[in-house]
């Protein structure tokens, strides 16, 4: 019987197609150790590995399963660089500052890829990726960004497309222009998870589900995590609970807020060949953006819904694929089989946030939809800055990411309403 999240209603096309997910135990018992770690995504499961492969002892604690997190059942998009156009980076904090963050994500790119290769993890990576505008009015910043990024930014794998590209590109003429980035691609992203937690634990760490951390308090200068069944004593701590933070600290709380997001698999397209011909991953200009793409057996994976609260819809299936006959009318009836959903984390700006919230306790999460990734690298990143004071984290610590306003009591619905907002603005 399929394992039903908890946390992520509906069971997702990755969980179902995942050659094996193993069980790990829960924490039994209070324990010492150098840095813990308290959520399994890939930011603290990267943070175990590389950390335990250096020889420092590392324990990490997730509430749940490995997997049911956003990491586990997102997009698979990789992108490249961070959320926003690196031009209109570049416009806030400078072209120096801009670069450096463009050149950090073309690391993790890479990171990722040869990380999966040497641990012969096969996350059914799929090369291009094309950016496509719902308004005929973003044509010129495209074009701009792509210039940037060609000239300035020394990225070359990058072209824009007219219309006539972009819809034969997609099969489809609901978009205006687009971009084909042939530089980056898509994943199977549980396949990656399953794998990433198979190293850590092979690298020595210990790594336990469905032990969620109850409180942290510091006492003697070290960290202490409390858990249902015992403490775990730390020199350093890594949140890396991202959307799921809740009450366990507030600074993090307060800056990383988590929205809902599904998405949907559709029965294979067999039918229908002119639907992304090449297989590129699709994202659009949308501030609710839609991302979609073709799985390896020819299925059509959508995610665009979003819900700023905690509840999901009854029927992810339906809100689903009336999105997808916007952009392909022939699909109005196509079966959903699969649909699935849970929460990712955002901030106020889109950019990740990254802070020491108390001494020796670094914060890091709030992806807003560009983690596959950035978040590997982080937790990569923090095990550099622990062994051997690397500071390339720094450059996301120096961001300027404000906490949410309203403060606890108004902040979800003061997010709901300047959401719904931006939503509104998509359609006009």
């Amino acid at each position: 019987m399929a394992w039903q999240s908890p946390i992520a209603p509906g069971v997702s096309w990755y969980q179902e197609t995942v050659a094996e997910r193993p069980d790990y135990p829960t924490m039994d018992g209070s324990r010492t150790v150098d840095v813990a770690i308290i959520g399994g995504g890939f930011t603290g499961l990267q943070a175990a590995y590389n950390l335990a492969r250096a020889g420092i002892a590392v324990t990490l604690i997730e509430a749940h399963r490995f997997g049911d997190g956003a990491s586990g059942r997102n997009g698979g998009q990789f992108g490249t660089g961070q959320r926003a156009w690196p031009d209109e980076l570049e416009e806030k904090i400078g072209f120096e500052r801009s670069k450096a963050l463009f050149d950090l994500a073309e690391n993790a790119k890479h990171y990722v890829l040869d990380f999966a290769r040497d641990n012969q993890i096969d996350m059914e990576f799929q090369p291009g990726q094309l950016n496509v505008s719902h308004k005929r009015a973003y044509e010129k910043s495209y074009r701009d960004s792509v210039e940037a990024m060609a000239g300035r930014y020394g990225y070359e794998q990058i072209a824009f497309m007219e219309k006539a590209e972009t819809a034969d590109r997609l099969g489809s003429s609901h978009y205006h222009c687009g971009v084909r980035d042939t530089g980056t691609g898509h994943i199977h992203p549980l396949k990656l998870l399953v794998g990433l937690a198979k190293a850590a634990k092979a690298a020595g760490a210990d790594i336990f589900e469905m032990t969620p951390a109850k409180s942290i308090r510091q006492s003697g200068g070290k960290t202490l995590i409390e858990t249902p069944s015992g403490t775990i004593t730390a020199t350093r701590v890594l949140i890396a609970t991202n959307a799921y933070i809740g009450n366990l600290e507030p600074v993090t709380a307060a800056h990383v807020m988590p929205i809902r997001s599904f998405i949907g698999a559709t029965a294979p397209l067999d039918q229908f060949p002119s639907i992304i011909p090449e297989k590129e991953a699709v994202a659009d200009s949308r501030f609710v953006v839609r991302y979609f793409r073709k799985t390896p057996d020819n299925r059509l994976l959508f995610g665009g819904r979003e819900a700023y609260t905690a509840d999901s819809p009854r029927d992810i299936s339906k809100h689903i694929r009336k999105q997808i006959s916007e952009i392909y009318p022939a699909l109005a009836n196509i079966e959903m089989t699969h649909a699935w959903g849970g929460s990712v984390g955002i901030t106020l700006t889109r950019q990740p946030f990254v802070r020491e919230v108390m001494p020796g306790v670094l914060s890091i999460g709030g992806y807003s939809g560009h983690g596959v990734m950035l978040s590997n690298y982080c937790g990569k990143l923090y095990a550099d800055m622990v062994i051997n004071k690397d500071k390339a984290l720094d450059q996301f610590a120096a961001l300027d990411v404000p906490s949410f306003p309203g403060g606890a009591s108004l902040r979800a619905p003061l997010l709901f309403l300047a959401l719904t907002w931006y939503a509104l603005r998509d359609r006009f």
